[in-house]
């Protein structure tokens, strides 16, 4: 549904978005043949706007195609409330280290010969109510499928599904295997053939991830043709059809995005065989310039094989050191260029930058105000960075949004806080690279992957993190970072997790930094040895090879 390449280019809301963008960015630099299909999302994502009082506003995020993209002549239809849809495919290539490419397919109805409501339906991402939502994913799904067969692709080995939000590709692909006998007419011959065909990746364990559609919409949206079959393969349940149940029942691959969230997601659907690919990041887009030339001079294959970064050990902590001032030095220039607020380059600062939502809790570093003020006066001055949208509609995620603003106000130059609004890859590269200090406190077991702490750890960035997610396997104490509470999946009372967090950062990590930072540079190179060189999308895309898409001939 989403995919994040330019900061230009609003057509991501978060991780997944930018997840699928350092995917094919990986495949590029690989050579894997592949080619991938979303929406156009012509008004994006939104624009955040946080007022004096920390109130988040929106507006549309309206960006221009033309100015990235490149029109393509094929135009198909999809059956839509037994209306006919048009849409057209735009272009653009992904070119990857070696000069290899993959093509990007954006979905358009924005055409004269659809109705006006029609022309909208590529309008926003995760926008709409329900209706608009299922109508996107016929254009997603159905759509899709037609696009790459009108664009000459015609013996695809393998369909990708990331999150259920593509899922009625399965019933295009069934389609094909009828022959325009009608769904009415499934056979288990034709099920198999679709399931050797897909693949599935469930990225969440919050049930606001998963979309379920009223039966009475699906009969209006897709026709009662298609209900029937969709009973026999047990998407629906509860009277609602559930994409998630429809993408595991046509797929002969299952994977979550880390090895603790494969566990969650076993639990969650039991009747399916789950695998575990951990999530990965594309490492030159991650990795800011300084480190850049840092690895380019000591182990230059790094940009070929992100495994090399394992050679970042022999580094010297003082390059390592120096290198992360240029970063933080860049960081804070661009803070000041935005709030006009002029942080301290010898303050301690940490960062958190998420996609704004109750359970990430973006507020829990505020939960004891007083023992922050003791900490930095017994130990040493320290400031935060934040950032992150709440979408439109979450008023939990934008309330923790104020939390943040005044607690900012609340405790003064004490502890400076400052909230940079609009995140985005840009905005994310200065963060993850600049701050001296990641935090990730999401409420277990809610956490499936998370990917900021892995782009922090390529600039030498350690974490200080929940044991959740990616962190239970990057996580080795005092070397790669630090952990917050203990290593049970089972969530702890904040006020606990809270308290953690304090001692870690009173007794272990500031007194670290201020007294040893020859030792601390020693964590941050580990991080990047140990951290940047495994938790990186080619190694993420090779895993798919082998275990999803079978691309090696196993």
């Amino acid at each position: 549904m989403e995919i994040g390449l330019l900061p230009a280019m609003p057509t991501y809301s978060g991780g997944l978005g930018i997840l699928a963008g350092d995917t094919l960015r990986a495949a590029a630099d690989m050579g894997v043949p592949m080619a991938a299909v979303t929406l156009l999302h012509r008004k994006g994502y939104f624009r955040q706007h946080i007022d004096a009082d920390g109130h988040q506003s929106d507006s549309p995020a309206i960006w221009s195609p033309e100015e990235f993209l490149e029109p393509l002549p094929p135009r198909v239809s999809v059956a839509i409330e037994g209306r006919h849809v048009l849409i057209r495919p735009w272009h653009r290539t992904v070119r990857g280290v070696t000069g290899k490419e993959v093509e990007v397919y954006y979905l358009d109805t924005a055409l004269a010969e659809n109705t006006t409501w029609d022309q909208g339906l590529t309008d926003y991402l995760y926008g709409g109510d329900s209706r608009y939502r299922l109508c996107q994913e016929v254009v997603l799904g159905m759509g899709g499928v037609a696009i790459l067969r009108a664009l000459g692709y015609h013996n695809i080995q393998t369909y990708h599904m990331n999150e259920g939000h593509s899922a009625l590709l399965t019933l295009a692909l069934l389609g094909e295997e009828l022959e325009g006998q009608g769904l009415a007419d499934i056979s288990e011959a034709e099920i198999g053939a679709v399931r050797k065909r897909c693949v599935f990746t469930t990225h969440t364990p919050v049930a606001a991830g998963h979309d379920r559609f009223p039966l009475g919409l699906v009969t209006e949206v897709l026709g009662p043709e298609a209900v029937e079959p969709l009973a026999r393969v047990d998407a629906l349940s509860q009277n609602s059809l559930d994409m998630t149940y429809l993408a595991l029942f046509f797929s002969r691959f299952v994977n979550g995005v880390a090895m603790r969230h494969r566990e969650t997601a076993q639990a969650m659907y039991p009747g399916s065989t789950v695998s575990a690919i951990t999530n990965g990041v594309h490492a030159s887009t991650w990795t800011s310039r300084p480190y850049q030339e840092l690895y380019d001079r000591h182990i230059p294959e790094w940009r070929y094989d992100n495994h090399y970064l394992r050679y970042a050990a022999g580094i010297s902590l003082d390059e390592i050191w120096s290198t992360h001032g240029k970063t933080k030095k860049a960081l804070l220039a661009e803070v000041e260029r935005r709030t006009e607020v002029r942080l301290d380059p010898n303050a301690f600062t940490i960062g958190f930058a998420r996609r704004a939502t109750p359970y990430k809790r973006h507020d829990l570093f505020f939960s004891d105000e007083d023992r922050l003020r003791r900490i930095v006066d017994r130990v040493g001055p320290v400031q935060l960075v934040y950032g992150g949208k709440a979408h439109p509609r979450d008023e939990g995620g934008k309330a923790m949004i104020k939390r943040i603003i005044d607690a900012s106000r609340s405790l003064g130059d004490a502890v400076k806080v400052v909230f940079l609004e609009e995140y985005d890859v840009g905005l994310g590269q200065f963060l993850t690279s600049g701050v001296d200090l990641w935090l990730n406190n999401p409420q277990r077991p809610l956490e499936a992957s998370g990917t900021s702490g892995m782009k922090a750890a390529l600039n030498g960035v350690p974490s200080l993190s929940i044991l959740d997610g990616w962190w239970v396997e990057g996580w080795v104490e005092g070397v790669t970072g630090w952990a917050i509470g203990d290593e049970s999946s089972i969530p702890a009372p904040a006020e606990a997790e809270a308290r953690s967090l304090y001692d870690k950062l009173e007794y272990v990590v500031l007194p670290l930094y201020y007294t040893r930072p020859m030792g601390y540079a020693g964590v941050m190179r580990s991080a990047i040895a140990l951290n940047g060189s495994f938790f990186n999308t080619h190694r993420m895309v090779r895993q798919y090879m082998a275990n999803a898409y079978n691309l090696d001939g196993k």
